[in-house]
């Protein structure tokens, strides 16, 4: 670095003060580069849109390469998504692709809850990030970013206007992922038909207030690109994996009785805008744009719902040792008066539990009693019973008694009898 080169303005009047030889720090950019290029990147893109509009094709297309994935069919009972993760390398750079379709969106006869599996899916992978980041020992250089970067959000090729799924959907989004709204199959339809449907689309995403991405023009480099391309959303695509020889030139294209659609070609669909400003211009903007914006609201929202603030009542710096310890004081209060609650509950309920274990000890007192009485009078009734047997068995006897001495005396009075008759007859 030559020291006339170096120079620092602070302001009007500020003086330069040049170097005395080489220091270096030039080099910092070539440092980050370095050191980006070897950790590699991440990049997530999450595919929202009915089944059956060219999804999978698509990526293929855009990434020019053949992902393993299954079709999905229509007779989904719900929307679930599948996620896919693949490494990719071109040149020397390193991609960490993440792919998320949703399967069965749109197919269900009741489409009103389809999208809530979206909206927790991204929702998910913001708060396992946020978990990751309030650890202890965060190991975030390492952490596999599952954050939604770019939502392609597909629109059916209808050329009349957006569907009420595809409004109420983007309207729920657009607060936690950047949207590029795209049309699919736009082969489907005609050139001025297609003009139309744009401008149709856009009309309504303003007016029903849907805050797509717009590509950033702050940039210099690149404002005037950018510019361009955001009065060209949204893009109408084609996708095909299947090349066709066109002249002397293999090309990505769709072949049709009435001719072929090349899908490179500017002329024939926005595919090659896409893709430019979806990978080569804008990717790191849509990953700082999540990060910064997107994580940062779900961040804020859900550390305000633990308590966490930046300021207290009085407008006073809030540091996180005391929100922690206020938090803690007020769990402990939380924590005391529910174990005060539990304690008179439970006070109470052994009262209760006495009060009805003293009315049965009381009923069976009462039972004892009643067995009791009704037992000493059973047993009065069998003993005057027992006594009046005995009785008649006492007279029985001296009947029995009187009736044998009888008996007896009669036997000896007809035997005296016997004996004189016999004396008179010897006689």
């Amino acid at each position: 670095m030559a020291a006339t080169d170096i120079a620092r303005q602070v302001g009007e009047g500020c003086r330069t003060v040049p170097l005395a030889g080489h220091v270096g720090f030039d080099s910092l950019p070539d440092q980050l580069v370095n050191k980006s290029v070897s950790q590699g990147f991440c990049f997530n893109i999450l595919c929202v849109g009915e089944t059956g509009l060219g999804k999978s094709t698509l990526m293929d297309t855009l990434f020019n390469t053949k992902f393993e994935g299954e079709p999905a069919t229509h007779t989904q009972p719900g929307v679930q998504l599948r996620s896919n993760t693949y490494d990719l390398q071109e040149s020397n750079v390193g991609l960490k692709l993440t792919i998320v379709s949703t399967v069965g969106f749109g197919d269900q006869i009741n489409k009103e809850d389809s999208y809530k599996p979206i909206v927790e899916f991204i929702d998910a992978q913001f708060e396992a990030y946020l978990q990751e980041e309030l650890k202890i020992r965060r190991v975030l250089h390492t952490y596999h970013d599952s954050r939604i970067h770019a939502c392609l959000y597909f629109i059916a090729p209808t050329g009349h206007s957006l569907k009420s799924l595809d409004l109420v959907t983007m309207k729920k989004l657009d607060s936690k992922v950047n949207i590029i709204p795209i049309i699919a199959k736009s082969d489907a339809i005609s050139k001025s038909e297609l003009t139309k449907f744009k401008i149709k689309i856009t009309s309504e995403l303003v007016s029903n207030g849907v805050q797509i991405y717009q590509f950033p023009t702050d940039d210099e480099s690149v404002a005037e690109i950018n510019g361009t391309m955001n009065a060209h959303l949204p893009f109408a695509v084609i996708g095909s994996t299947e090349e066709l020889k066109i002249g002397n030139k293999m090309m990505k294209a769709r072949q049709y009785p009435w001719g072929t659609v090349q899908v490179e070609n500017e002329a024939h669909c926005d595919f090659v805008k896409l893709r430019e400003m979806l990978i080569r211009v804008n990717m790191e903007d849509l990953r700082e744009q999540t990060h910064t914006r997107h994580y940062e609201l779900y961040r804020r929202c859900k550390l305000e719902e633990m308590g966490f603030k930046d300021t207290d009542p009085d407008s006073k710096p809030f540091s996180l040792q005391e929100t922690y310890e206020a938090k803690r004081n007020e769990f402990l209060g939380e924590l005391q008066k529910k174990e005060e609650e539990m304690r008179q509950m439970f006070v109470q309920r052994v009262k209760e539990k006495e009060a009805e274990l003293k009315e049965a000890e009381k009923e069976l007192h009462e039972k004892f009693d009643r067995l009791k009485k009704l037992h000493q009078d059973e047993k009065k009734k069998l003993e005057d019973k027992k006594k009046s047997l005995d009785d008649e068995v006492n007279a029985f006897k001296q009947r029995k008694t009187a009736a044998e001495l009888l008996q007896s005396q009669g036997s000896q009075a007809g035997g005296s009898q016997t004996l004189k008759r016999d004396k008179e007859k010897k006689n």
